[in-house]
């Protein structure tokens, strides 16, 4: 396959939301097609009816297209091999798994649960593999027959080879199973429903993939399709082996490996808290690879530029959200201030703003931006910091408050006051000295003389650039505001 155009594959299955885990795989995948000049092939596993929804197949595109990985091949834009929903496919494997009883490398098999469990036990207490023990290899037509006339349902089992099957995994190395730990195994049910184990290799040979990088957990899964593979081969369905590479566990909370379960693993969340496309995808190629030795942020032109799944490491990769938030961090500042202004405005806006939708004010907005722009670590933290722009009081919190207003906060304020009055609005420098010089009054620094004024303006102890900001809000309002805390600390 080392000439072959790459074809890497990228197939989910449509159930709940979108998790971590599963977008760091789609990420390697298209990554890896960008840098080779590949080909990016997205098709959905949705065969199993009971747990498949139409709506998580919807928020699959909708968090692909935020995500800006996009495929060449696969639903909306089509491709040589349709369809590319396996729910449309039944047909095809059928047709696949007739052919693979006909020529000997599948068969029939009538063993009860009952049977199964019972043999599994024996196989355990002798200390011997419990795996699948072929009873129904070899069995001729007659029992077959008597089998049937019982009325007993049997499902198809593939053969394995007696041989032990080694490859080399492109992150792993070489690898071997041998035959005693990788029995026959079941490729349709008994109702004619394909598993997972015939849909996806039929699926990887038809349309041509030639990389199969996917997660840890089916590596156990890997001997039991390379052996699919050379049947199929032989039949003439496939063409190729194509290479695997096995991407190593995302961890979670104690170092168990991050599940669908854990509140951190949901993409939703960090789509909702206002995470950037970029910053995250960012992270999340850190978790298994790695730009340079001193280099954690970078774009994903550059990612796409480096990228070789050469250099994915075996390794278990820990979430630390702390890094992936300070990664996110780095590429809010790397927005020009345009960029950054449309970013937030969603977040400006209802469900997320507690002002009605005609206070907001543009161009007091765009004054802001820059100052709120180093900030922030997510987008939806823009909310509480401009709040006071677009409210018609500041938000009333009283912890603040107290914190803020001890000593004389009053006579500190009525100076503070009658200091703004008479300055120039047209400096943020001169707002800064004037409440320096009420401080100063008062025998206080600028950090104790402006806490009360900020939390009488803004109704917070922290935000962004207090002087900048009482600029932008203006004389009037700002005046009103230190009024309104007077009124406040006299009553």
């Amino acid at each position: 396959m080392a000439n072959a155009p790459v074809r890497v594959r990228f197939c989910p299955s449509p159930t709940g939301n979108p998790h971590v885990g599963l977008v760091r795989t789609a990420l390697f995948n298209w990554a890896y097609a960008r840098h080779t000049g590949g080909t990016m092939v997205f098709r959905i596993e949705d065969t199993d009816a009971a747990r498949d929804s139409e709506e998580s197949y919807e928020q699959l595109l909708d968090s692909l297209r935020w995500l800006g990985l996009d495929w060449d091949e696969g639903p909306e834009v089509g491709g040589p091999h349709p369809p590319y929903r396996q729910s449309q496919r039944m047909d095809i494997y059928q047709d696949v798994a007739a052919k693979l009883i006909a020529a000997g490398h599948a068969y029939h098999c009538y063993c009860t649960a009952l049977e199964l469990e019972a043999r599994r036990d024996a196989a355990r207490a002798a200390g011997k593999p419990s795996g699948y023990d072929g009873t129904c290899r070899t069995l001729t037509a007659e029992q077959r027959a008597a089998y049937e006339a019982e009325g007993r349902e049997s499902i198809v089992r593939f053969k394995m080879p007696d041989e032990p099957i080694v490859f080399t995994d492109l992150v792993r190395g070489e690898l071997t199973f041998t035959p005693d730990n990788v029995p026959d195994y079941g490729i349709v049910r008994a109702n004619g429903a394909p598993l997972y184990t015939l849909v996806n290799p039929v699926d990887d040979a038809l349309m041509e993939i030639t990389h199969v990088l996917r997660g840890e957990d089916l590596l156990s899964s890997t001997p039991r399709q390379i052996a699919l593979y050379k049947a199929l081969i032989e039949l003439g369905v496939a063409k190729e082996i194509p290479a695997f590479g096995h991407l190593p566990y995302v961890m979670g909370e104690g170092n168990k490996k991050l599940s669908k379960r854990d509140p951190q693993a949901s993409l939703n969340i960090y789509r909702e808290r206002g995470f950037l496309p970029e910053g995250l995808l960012n992270y999340l190629s850190l978790l298994g690879w790695s730009f340079s030795a001193d280099q954690d942020v970078f774009t994903i032109p550059e990612m796409i530029a480096k990228f070789d799944v050469a250099d994915v490491n075996a390794n278990p990769a820990r979430f630390d959200l702390k890094k992936a938030e300070a990664i996110n961090a780095d590429h809010i500042r790397m927005l020009d201030v345009k960029a950054f202004a449309e970013a937030c405005e969603p977040w400006l806006r209802a469900p997320h703003a507690n002002w009605a939708p005609e206070r907001f004010d543009r161009a007091k907005w765009e004054a802001i931006a820059p100052h709120a722009q180093t900030r922030l670590t997510v987008l939806s933290d823009i909310t509480a910091n401009v709040d006071f722009l677009f409210l018609d009081e500041p938000v009333d919190d009283e912890a603040s408050w107290a914190k803020a207003m001890k000593g004389e906060p009053a006579a500190l304020l009525t100076t503070a006051r009658e200091k703004l009055d008479a300055a120039d609005w047209s400096s943020p420098e001169s707002l800064k000295e004037a409440v320096l010089a009420a401080g100063e009054a008062h025998g206080l620094k600028l950090g104790k003389a402006q806490a009360p004024v900020r939390v009488a303006v803004t109704g917070r102890t922290v935000g962004l650039p207090l002087f900048e900001s009482l600029e932008i809000l203006g004389r009037e309002k700002t005046l009103a505001r230190i009024d309104a805390a007077l009124a406040k600390l006299a009553a």
